[in-house]
């Protein structure tokens, strides 16, 4: 059977889903095709105990908020509701936790009463330096990026700041680590702003991890959001969105191969298109064009990495009792580190390919806020735990998955005496885990590792950091810039790419 569209797109993820309302919003005739019966990919949620709705993928969004999607594609009319998560982060200590509040003077307040007026009023500068720095960063993550156009969104900032391009370089490429240690004395803030930092993958030692650092600064702008009901919350809406411009979305029927104009699918069909947006793993999308000396050629040289962390589901009949007194604390993040030392001993055990001895810990806990999730009396915890090798030293995942459950549960336990005792059911995603339920390669959550060598103009490849993929297919996703995260920045610029595209060759014909 064969099928015509303007434009198909292969991956009903976040941005597969952006690309397509505004490709469709343009007047397009467009297909999304997804292999699971859920919509969102890592931005989905699902019934995971009777009556309990657990994201499989992310839970906090940031990005998005900052992007103008949501008010363009106006995703509050197809039934999405953010819960705005302030404070968006607590540092839990044992006497005395560090409150990050969207507010700045509150962030401070709490600064100065955990570690004194000098870290506070450090903290005050580091907002005002990075600030400038934030807002290029955005201008060039919302286009596609070129030369030219990343040059437009820094050229600026030297005026701005009262620096040269030298010195600016500089302050771009140092670790997250040395700003911090630079800027500020306590141990205990240092530590919770470097496992911020450290959220994007790279340890925050690494050359070029400071922006990353300063990601921190957009919660001071406008707090991150928690969609009622659920992180799915967002691709329920985009699906919505999509069906309401025209769009058609099929859920459990699979490419199996694709071209710049084709897709035959699992299901027996052939479609034949316009153009063909393949939003899958850069990986995925070179296993379905076919290409299989492409697929060697490229393979040693896509930053897939060794795996990024575990995520512990767990239902609990109530929430964590830390030892704060802030009746806030659940609200956002708990960031539970000790030390910035931890993190380094953290990521030196999965260097040698082991999970984390002594596991630093982010904790969210959604029904704090959003009781639709679970029944009275139940909550939804979830416990984030970084730099967990895809393969590890001693063997197969499922043969330690008990341990390092009961590992998380501990750690937790400890920050939250009592813990333990409240725990009614787990769920362990392991990096295996999150490969074969949501085709995160290596279970690295980013697709591809957000380093230095594959950002801007060389993510996924320089050859198709344009959105123009292996064969004429075009990309978009976490492989593409600017990478991972909840954004849909690189669905609507794939699709600004896109748009342009065609039109060119209708003007041509």
């Amino acid at each position: 059977m064969t099928d015509r569209r303007d434009i198909v797109v292969v991956g009903a993820g976040h941005n597969g889903l952006v690309a397509a309302c505004y490709l469709a919003r343009a007047g397009f005739e467009v297909e999304v095709l997804e292999r699971d019966s859920v919509v969102g990919g890592a931005v989905s949620t699902v019934e995971r105990w009777p009556g309990v709705f657990v994201d499989r993928g992310s839970t906090l969004h940031v990005m998005v908020r900052h992007t103008g999607i949501v008010e363009e594609l106006e995703l509050a009319d197809a039934g999405l509701d953010y819960i705005d998560v302030d404070p968006w982060a607590t540092a839990v200590g044992e006497d005395a936790s560090i409150r990050f509040a969207t507010d700045l003077d509150a962030t401070y307040a709490s600064i100065a009463d955990a570690c004194g007026r000098r870290d506070a009023e450090a903290y005050a500068d580091f907002a005002a330096e990075w600030s400038p720095r934030v807002d290029a960063m955005l201008a060039a993550f919302h286009q596609p990026p070129t030369m030219p156009k990343l040059a437009r969104a820094f050229w600026p900032l030297g005026r701005k700041v009262g620096a040269g391009g030298g010195e600016l370089a500089r302050s771009f490429l140092q670790s997250a680590d040395s700003l911090l240690d630079a800027a500020f004395t306590d141990s205990r803030l240092r530590a919770a702003l470097a496992w911020w930092a450290a959220q994007a993958g790279p340890a925050p030692h690494e050359t070029g991890t400071a922006p990353m650092l300063a990601t921190a600064l957009l919660m001071h702008r406008r707090a991150p959001g928690r969609p009622r009901g659920g992180s799915g919350g967002l691709t329920q809406a985009l699906a919505g969105r999509l069906e309401r411009l025209g769009g058609r979305l099929s859920l459990g029927d699979s490419a199996t191969r694709i071209t710049a104009t084709t897709v035959e699918t699992a299901g027996g069909r052939r479609i034949e298109s316009r153009a063909v947006v393949s939003a899958t793993h850069i990986v995925t999308t070179l296993e379905l064009v076919g290409d299989e000396a492409l697929r060697r050629s490229a393979a040693s040289r896509l930053k897939v990495g060794h795996g990024m962390g575990v995520v512990l589901r767990v239902l609990t009949d109530r929430l964590p009792p830390y030892r704060t007194v802030d009746e806030d604390v659940h609200v956002g993040m708990q960031l539970l580190v000790q030390s910035p030392g931890q993190l380094r001993t953290a990521y030196a055990d999965y260097l040698q390919g082991q999970p984390p001895q002594d596991p630093p810990l982010l904790v969210m806990t959604p029904t704090a806020t959003d009781r639709t999730l679970a029944p009275e009396g139940r909550h939804v915890v979830t416990v984030w735990s970084q730099w967990h090798p895809h393969r590890l030293r001693e063997g197969p995942w499922d043969g330690v998955r008990q341990r390092e459950t009961d590992r998380l549960v501990t750690a937790l336990d400890k920050k939250a005496p009592g813990f333990a005792s409240s725990v009614l059911a787990t769920h362990l995603q392991t990096p295996a885990d999150l490969e074969s339920e949501l085709d995160l390669r290596a279970g690295n959550v980013m697709h591809l590792d957000m380093t230095l060598d594959a950002m801007f103009t060389l993510r996924p490849l320089p050859e198709w950091s344009g959105y123009r993929g292996p064969n004429g297919v075009f990309l978009c996703g976490a492989s593409t810039h600017p990478g991972g995260g909840v954004s849909g920045a690189s669905g609507r610029n794939a699709a600004a790419v896109v748009i342009r595209h065609l039109r060119r060759r209708r003007r041509k014909a």
